[in-house]
This record gives C-alpha cells, sequence and structure tokens, in this order.
C-alpha cells in the first residue's frame, strides 16, 4: 500500500435536497459535523451564502480541510474533503454528507497527497498528523 501524508476526496454530490443546499447555517453545521465524524480537529470555519442562492465554504481542520460549494438550483454540491493523519478518515465524512444533503447520486474521486517517496520519508516512518502547520514524522 502506497503511504502518504494525506487522502484528498473530489466528491460530486447529485439530486441533493436543493432546500438544504440554500441553507448556510445549516451547511455549516454539516460540515462541521462531517469533520468531527471523520475524527478531525476544528480550527475554524468560514460559510457564505450567494444571492440569489448558493452557499460556499470552508471547515479548517489541523488536518487539513473540508469545502463545499452548492448549486441549490440544480440539486448539486462539490465537496473536497482533505485529512492528513491516521486518526482522521475523509470516507467517514464523504458517508455523512452523503446522508445529510440526500445525494442521490455522488461521484467520488480519492487522491493521496504527499507521497512519501516523492517526498523522501521513508516507508517505515510513522504517519502522525500534523500539528501546529507542522507534520511530525
Amino acid at each position: 500500500m502506497k503511504k502518504s501524508l494525506g487522502r484528498h476526496l473530489i466528491a460530486e454530490f447529485y439530486d441533493c435536497d436543493q432546500k438544504a443546499l440554500d441553507d448556510v447555517v445549516l451547511v455549516e453545521q454539516k460540515m462541521k459535523d462531517a469533520a468531527i465524524v471523520a475524527g478531525a480537529t476544528i480550527v475554524g470555519s468560514s460559510f457564505h451564502r450567494f444571492l440569489p442562492y448558493g452557499v460556499s465554504g470552508v471547515v479548517v481542520i489541523s488536518e487539513s480541510h473540508l469545502t463545499i460549494h452548492t448549486w441549490p438550483e440544480y440539486g448539486y454540491a462539490a465537496i473536497d474533503l482533505f485529512t492528513c493523519g491516521e486518526d482522521t478518515n475523509p470516507w467517514r465524512a464523504f458517508d455523512y454528507l452523503k446522508e445529510a444533503f440526500n445525494a442521490k447520486r455522488t461521484q467520488v474521486f480519492e487522491h493521496t497527497r504527499g507521497d512519501y517517496r516523492a517526498i523522501g520519508i521513508p516507508i517505515s516512518a510513522p504517519h502522525k498528523a500534523m500539528k501546529g502547520g507542522l507534520y511530525s514524522v
């Protein structure tokens, strides 16, 4: 198995609850809940509701970030879930958000970030979460 510093899910959510996707308070809460479900530590968040509709936001976590941009008029959301460390799992956040926004269809790609070999980290090195902006390996 290829070792890396992080896992990045790029997700497409289709046929979602349009009302939910246009509620900035709800979207922010669901994104924060997803971070917690993934085992992440929330540092902060910033969300904005656009006129006439749509929400964009980010939840910054010690282990990286979760972002969303919604198009309620199409029932669509673009979501990125980037987590680092062995104690976080972006797939848990993905599953939670799929249910939270009632997505009927999804498409998701997983990318590894910070491949150990490309960086020059020994494969046997322990993999630890980001703390204070620095990785400890």
